[in-house]
């Protein structure tokens, strides 16, 4: 199934009839069709279980109900939970945006937004609902064993999706470093991929104690975070990560980062 822009089925919220507009255009100049409207979260709600589109595009604030409120209903209804979810937004605040980025967000564009970002967005959402295009050609990838830290239970499945479209089966999880730290004593990763912000051991601190106090000191370590503090990421870069990732993450970004693994080993 090779799917276009043209395929796609959008669902719109957003209150204001001004930027409903806008959006749309520069969805239809990218080539998606089918754009349908909401202007708030109950409406969706129905109209989401009824049309199941492909792409969910919200604002943050609306009439009855917060675009992280939203993403989490949907997140949390098995028939619903892997529908693509992309935050419209002009807030800037960490502690407002990081909830919807946990729960697996394709992408948080600003307000205004450029077109290369909606289109990386649109890209994101392809590789989202066509596994094929995220699928490793490597055999080895079936054999790739990956444990994934995330204090997020959501940011854990997202992820866990990503790498089980790729192809991968061997995947563990650890809520936090210190419940990481006696999985990695007892079992051998070929690949860890872990948060930044957690509770109880940061993301930067596990790094540090795989690279100098575990018997696997050289596995990649793959960081996708929502930091945007410099002094924060630099300390995370200086701890030995592999790469790191922002949250949203591209999945053709882990999947590229993947394919080079799998090449030197």
């Amino acid at each position: 199934m090779n799917l276009d822009f043209g395929d796609l089925v959008v669902l719109l919220i957003e209150p204001s009839q001004t930027q409903q507009k806008l959006i749309t255009r520069y969805l239809k100049e990218q080539g998606v069709q089918y754009v349908s409207y909401c202007d708030d979260g109950a409406k969706a709600l129905e109209k989401i279980k009824n049309d199941m589109p492909d792409l969910v595009i919200s604002a943050l604030y609306l009439p009855d109900m917060t675009g992280t409120e939203l993403v989490t209903h949907i997140r949390h209804d098995s028939k619903l939970e892997k529908i693509v979810f992309m935050l419209i937004s002009s807030e800037t605040r960490m502690h407002a945006l990081d909830p919807v980025r946990q729960a697996g967000a394709v992408a948080i564009l600003p307000k205004p937004f450029e077109v290369w970002q909606l289109r990386a967005a649109l890209n994101s959402t392809l590789d989202l609902i066509d596994p094929n295009e995220l699928k490793l050609e490597n055999s080895l990838a079936e054999d790739l064993k990956v444990l994934v830290v995330d204090d997020s239970s959501m940011a854990r499945k997202h992820i866990r999706r990503v790498l089980m479209d790729m192809g991968l089966e061997q995947i563990t999880e650890a809520k936090d470093g210190t419940e990481a730290i006696p999985i990695l004593d007892e079992q051998l990763f070929d690949l860890v991929i872990t948060d930044y912000n957690m509770p109880e051991m940061d993301g930067d601190k596990l790094v540090e104690h795989i690279r100098t106090r575990s018997h696997q000191a050289s596995v990649p370590v793959l960081m996708v975070t929502s930091e945007e503090n410099d002094v924060r990421l630099a300390a995370a870069k200086q701890s030995g990560v592999s790469a790191l990732a922002d949250k949203p993450f591209e999945p053709g970004n882990i999947r590229a980062l993947i394919t080079q693994m799998l090449s030197e080993m």
